[in-house]
């Protein structure tokens, strides 16, 4: 046996289906109280350990302004898994993981509890073997990242020494308009190097958004259609049945369209529109999404092509439901939009003359996130026009969410004597083809932090790019008129309708 001794030719470093598990390194988490890190980071990583995809020293060091001691924050990590972690709770897990547990009180212009958090990393390295390898995730509100950043330069956290890295995660907003974005950009790529910060857009860690790529590129049947030849346009659409909630202090002012359009649906849009990258790593897949966002173009009258509006009073799932204006916290004078619908084209050879409509709105019919890509008809028809009445447009549909899955709708015979067509659809539900359930978004995006892979994180480039897209629509909306109105529980708002209707087409009801 000439293999002994030597490398396993079974673990191929190449080899992207073995799991991928972190070499020593710890987390820090700011603003570990909030409803992210309770409901997604702490499940999250108890889920990856439990996995067994951590290493076995994991550190895990809470930073906040409670009066907690390191037990009650293992408390508070305990009650956040048993309530939202996925796989079941072992102990054995449990204990290894509370080794490494910390908990450092303060504000983040306290410069004594940044000194507290130095000495307890640099404990955890002794006590853990953490090889001073750390990721900072600032889940905090956006206001606070100049500062924190700030902090970590100042008290050494955020140098790399001796072959260690040291790594900044950034929740969205990135920003609230180009020149924001810049700024904040600069501030963090003062203190940490471009390839050591990871923006989260937990879209793209869902299963659904990555299959895009795998239904694209790995099969024959749906890339040579896939441009201007073949689809008539394209739809996505990120709908909530929830309205606002107790975020009036961090939605009013922000809106749907610089919540979800210019990050999650712009992103979905890239991944839909761009051309095959040489490989799946960081940088070619980057550069494809760069280049499609760069040659978005909107629409020449803003007035006809995009719709803002804001849900007033109805019935939701048979509950009424209170108007955006009359929720709590929110003024009465507010133009902030609920609702976001914009049409936008992509100025190159595959997609020239395809219009791509990007719509996202709270309390709306039901919450799903859905990409359709809507195919034109067939040209000439050996059918008489009553055979096809009942025949739609051939679409895929892409469902990123809730039920993850793909649907083709396509035009097939009705059973019996004449000649009718009519619409059917064909689905894959990843539920009934997989036996294994798709991680959470949060648990293989902290992974790939801690791993350095930067794959499923936007660059710079593309953050600035679609706030260049957002900005002059919500300039516009800033100048020109009011928000329309829809009742909460209905699809939208009827401007939207027509903004379709004027091309020849309509929504799809997901």
């Amino acid at each position: 046996m000439s293999g002994i001794g030597g490398a396993n030719p079974l673990r191929d470093a190449a080899d992207r289906r073995l799991p991928r598990i972190a070499g020593p390194s710890g987390l820090v988490i700011f603003g570990v109280t909030g409803d992210l890190s309770r409901k997604k980071l702490m499940p999250a990583v108890y889920d990856l350990a439990n996995r067994g995809l951590l290493p076995p020293g994991f550190a895990l060091v809470g930073f906040a302004r409670r009066e907690w001691q390191d037990e009650d924050f293992a408390q508070e990590v305990h009650d956040a898994v048993k309530a939202h972690a996925r796989t079941p709770f072992r102990e054995e897990v449990w204990q290894q993981l509370i080794q490494g547990m910390r908990f450092v009180r303060g504000d983040f212009d306290d410069d004594d509890a940044f000194e507290t958090l130095k000495s307890t990393i640099e404990d955890l390295d002794k006590s853990q073997g953490t090889g001073g390898n750390f990721a900072f995730y600032l889940s905090v509100p956006p206001k606070f990242f100049p500062k924190v950043v700030q902090q970590l330069k100042k008290h050494g956290l955020a140098d790399q020494k001796d072959g260690s890295w040291r790594r900044a995660v950034i929740e969205k907003p990135f920003g609230h308009d180009l020149v924001s974005a810049m700024e904040l950009n600069q501030v963090v790529h003062e203190v940490f190097p471009a390839n050591e910060v990871f923006r989260i857009d937990h879209y793209l860690g869902k299963e659904t958004v990555q299959n895009i790529l795998a239904l694209r590129f790995a099969n024959t049947l749906f890339e040579p259609i896939w441009n201007r030849s073949y689809v008539d346009h394209v739809q996505i659409t990120m709908a909530e049945d929830i309205g606002i909630g107790g975020r009036a202090g961090y939605y009013d002012g922000i809106g749907a369209a610089r919540d979800v359009i210019q990050n999650h649906l712009l992103q979905l849009l890239a991944l839909t529109a761009m051309e095959e990258p040489a490989s799946f790593d960081a940088d070619a897949l980057a550069a494809e999404k760069t280049k499609v966002l760069g040659a978005v173009k909107l629409p020449k009258d803003l007035a006809t092509g995009t719709v803002r509006a804001q849900y007033a009073a109805g019935w939701q799932g048979g509950e009424k439901a209170v108007g955006y204006l009359q929720e709590d916290g929110i003024d009465p004078k507010s133009k902030t939009d609920t609702y976001a619908a914009i049409k936008l084209e992509i100025d190159n050879r595959r997609w020239a003359g395809v219009p791509f409509y990007l719509r996202t709105g709270k309390r709306l019919g039901r919450r799903v996130t859905e990409i359709a890509v809507v195919f034109q008809r067939a040209p000439h028809s050996p059918f008489d026009h009553t055979a096809t009445e009942e025949l739609g447009q051939n679409a895929l549909v892409i469902r990123v969410q809730p039920d993850e899955g793909v649907t083709m709708r396509f035009g097939s015979k009705v059973p019996g004597t004449s000649m009718e067509v009519r619409d059917v659809s064909m689905d894959f539900a990843y539920g009934e083809s997989f036996t294994e359930s798709s991680p959470e978004a949060y648990e293989r995006l902290i992974l790939d932090v801690l791993l350095g892979d930067s794959n499923l994180f936007p660059r710079l480039a593309e953050v600035e790019l679609s706030w260049k897209i957002l900005d002059p629509i919500e300039q516009f909306w800033d100048k020109h008129g009011k928000p329309a109105h829809y009742p909460a529980g209905t699809w939208g708002p009827g401007e939207a309708d027509e903004m379709l209707a004027r091309d020849g087409r309509s929504w799809r009801r997901p």
